[in-house]
């Protein structure tokens, strides 16, 4: 309970408290989406990129693995930095310096530096969901933290709504340039927020810590072997591992939308810039539906268990990407529906494959390795995506009367089977028991 200081009353300060909770929450939040509008905007711009023949479908492939290639690293060390840093500065420094390469961007012709750029942005990106997440353990406390951290996912799918339909303005307007410099300000516009109203700690503002440390600020030697132990344990859980791939694969259908449907939907169906990312953006908007209901899913349709809505939603996820790429000629209402199924079922597998079900069988103790096992899977998944993908869209193009023409066959296949493998790898874990 929160003792009164600083001349305040407990009322006052209890008022003091919520007030900076909510403006911590809603700064993590809308910050962390505007993280996701710098992490974005070059999705939008492919398809001009190449028009203009500045790089070639291969060359935007392996520009955007290097950003998710740098991603997963940081996702990584950032973890650590974070709890020990003041998370006001880390978390606005990490957002300048993408925004600042966005603005950068706009003026860069050479594909060398141009992914140098993209892969400094991929680290410094990662420094927003690390903050996030320490940021909401330092102000709530335990009972509150899980339906904050609900909310707080939603705002993945915020980020890429607002990119798909900010960015695509700019773009469709004054070109794909220029669409860098409109995602740059946005990251401004976020990190002044940021800096303004995300907190770093209750006693930075003079009010007792929310969760107070424990009484042992060091772990005995036992201690530390449990925890040795158990991350070890984890390292040789099989299904940990077939976890890890489900979630890859869920990955590669997931930024394979983000990534290139833009580009798909310009080239295939003939959409403009503009439409095909409101299109696309259905896909964010539904996402937070399905990210916001999915624990409400499990628990009480499901009685807590996952593999069922896993599997059920991965099937979905299977349904939506073949309305979107198999159905021929230009659809907008199949586009639309495919995209509401997409979205509402990647915002499930994204809580279930991309952490929760290899958290519920991870020994307690050893959460974080089960998480860090799955995050570096899933983002060097969606690196190899943007890699082939670019191959297989430059390797079946071909030019009659001058315009590129784009065979979609192999990319259509390469991504529903990706869908596909990652409902089916969920499954060989149907039985498997939680660890103590």
């Amino acid at each position: 309970m929160p003792r009164p200081c600083n001349g305040e009353s407990l009322s006052e300060q209890k008022k003091r408290l919520k007030r900076l909770q909510w403006s911590t929450f809603l700064a993590a939040t809308f910050g962390y989406g505007l993280y996701y509008v710098c992490r974005l905007s070059l999705n939008v711009m492919k398809k001009p990129i190449v028009d203009e023949g500045i790089f070639s479908e291969t060359e935007l492939g392996i520009i955007g693995s290097v950003l998710f290639f740098t991603y997963a690293i940081g996702k990584f060390t950032n973890g650590f930095l974070a709890d020990r840093s003041n998370i006001n500065r880390f978390m606005t420094t990490g957002l300048l310096v993408t925004a600042l390469v966005n603005l950068c961007l706009g003026f860069t012709n050479s594909f060398i530096l141009f992914a140098i750029l993209w892969g400094v942005s991929g680290w410094f990106q990662s420094m927003g969901a690390a903050s996030c997440v320490v940021g909401l353990s330092r102000w709530f406390s335990d009972k509150e933290r899980g339906s904050f951290y609900g909310f707080w996912s939603a705002s993945h799918n915020i980020g890429e709504a607002l990119t798909f339909i900010i960015v695509a303005s700019v773009v469709s307007v004054l070109g794909w340039r220029y669409g860098f410099f409109g995602a740059g300000m946005v990251g401004l516009i976020g990190t002044l927020i940021i800096w303004l109203f995300f907190h770093d700690t209750p006693q930075s503002k003079g009010l007792p810590a929310v969760n107070q440390p424990k009484e042992k600020e060091k772990m005995s030697a036992s201690e530390t072997a449990d925890y040795n132990k158990a991350q070890k344990q984890v390292l040789l859980m099989p299904a940990i591992w077939i976890l890890a791939l489900s979630s890859a694969f869920m990955y590669i259908s997931r930024y394979a939308v983000n990534s290139w449907g833009v580009f798909y939907l310009e080239a295939q169906k003939g959409y403009s810039t503009l439409d095909a990312s409101f299109i696309i953006s259905i896909n964010s908007v539904c996402g937070i539906v399905g990210t916001v209901f999915s624990g409400l899913i499990s628990d009480k349709l499901f009685g807590g268990r996952r593999n069922a809505p896993a599997l059920i939603f991965g099937l979905m996820n299977v349904a939506a990407l073949c309305l979107f790429l198999l159905v021929p000629g230009t659809h907008i209402g199949v586009d639309i529906l495919a995209m509401i199924l997409f979205g509402s079922s990647i915002g499930v597998l994204l809580c279930f494959l991309g952490g929760l079900m290899a958290v519920d069988i991870a020994p307690r103790n050893a959460s974080g390795a089960a998480l860090g096992v799955v995050g570096i899977a899933s983002y060097i998944g969606a690196g190899l995506q943007d890699v082939m993908s670019g191959i297989l869209i430059e390797g079946q193009k071909t030019v009659v009367n001058g315009a590129d023409v784009y065979d979609f066959t192999y990319i259509n296949w390469f991504w529903i089977g990706a869908a596909l493998l990652s409902a089916l790898l969920a499954t060989l874990v149907w039985n498997v028991k939680p660890k103590g």
